[in-house]
């Protein structure tokens, strides 16, 4: 029997950060051919800058096609980017798209994801409200993960802030280490779940940290026009966000913020269908 392995995601999934010849590789590419130890078919769908609603609006149909008997689907970083961040119209997308891929017998992978705030070593005002909004993604992923079955990888804990070698040069991405490791990881959940696999991917010869220097340039070039990208989209809800974080820090106040993103996470999970 022919295996059939679709991605759905974002830059995360598409590979960003493991670049071969023709592009970029990633740890869903990394994964596939230990899949099966038979015939597989390895279809990546998943396109840098991807929000949850493309993932139902365009990836979602066309995985559907394909009828796989595996999915992964790691999507919502982009959105707690965005100045339009609404957790209940994430949750909605996931929810309907997990629903759809199980629905068609898939069996699905799934991740929650690190703090981006932390990785690029943000200012305190700029990383809370990022991460305040990361927390209410994971919360809502674990508990789809759980409602969907998922075979689901804590991606949120590995150590992405001791091992530098596993970031990529922009931070944000996993390096082709990174991608190793999760690719390795996601292997070895599966076999405890008892799927029948082939050999776990190898891991590659170790490739040093980017330098000082590498950071530096990257940033100089392309980190530059990423940023500039989005000054009329993330960077103006972003400096709202650390402006009202500065507010109840003053104030000491910040509790309030905490429990607002609580609430609006349970309820955004409470009005999903069951």
């Amino acid at each position: 029997m022919t295996v059939r392995f679709a991605a759905l995601g974002d830059s995360l999934t598409e590979g960003v950060g493991d670049p071969v010849p023709d592009g970029w590789r990633g740890w869903a590419a990394v994964l596939a051919p230990a899949l099966s130890d038979g015939p597989l078919e390895f279809h990546n769908l998943a396109r840098s800058g991807a929000l949850a609603e493309d993932l139902t609006g365009r990836q979602l149909p066309s995985a559907l096609e394909l009828r796989p008997h595996l999915a992964a689907l790691v999507v919502g970083g982009n959105d707690t980017l965005r100045a339009g961040f609404d957790i209940g119209r994430t949750a909605r997308h996931l929810d309907t798209a997990m629903g759809a891929l199980r629905a068609g017998s898939a069996e699905l992978l799934t991740a929650c994801l690190p703090d981006p705030g932390r990785l690029l070593r943000l200012p305190q005002p700029l990383a809370d409200p990022l991460a305040r909004r990361m927390r209410a993604l994971n919360t809502v992923v674990h508990e789809l993960s759980e409602r969907h079955r998922t075979v689901h990888l804590h991606l949120a804990e590995l150590p992405w802030q001791t091992e530098r070698a596993l970031l990529s040069v922009d931070r944000l991405h996993p390096s082709a280490g990174g991608h190793q490791l999760i690719a390795r990881d996601f292997h070895a959940l599966l076999a405890a779940a008892g799927h029948q696999l082939g050999p776990a991917p190898l891991a590659e010869p170790f490739t040093r940290a980017p330098s000082r220097t590498a950071d530096l340039w990257w940033m100089a070039t392309r980190g530059t026009r990423w940023v500039v990208a989005r000054c009329t989209d993330l960077l103006p809800g972003l400096l709202l966000l650390a402006a009202a974080e500065s507010f109840h820090r003053l104030r000491r106040t910040t509790a309030h913020l905490d429990v607002q993103s609580s609430r609006a996470t349970n309820l955004a999970l409470a009005r999903l269908p069951r």
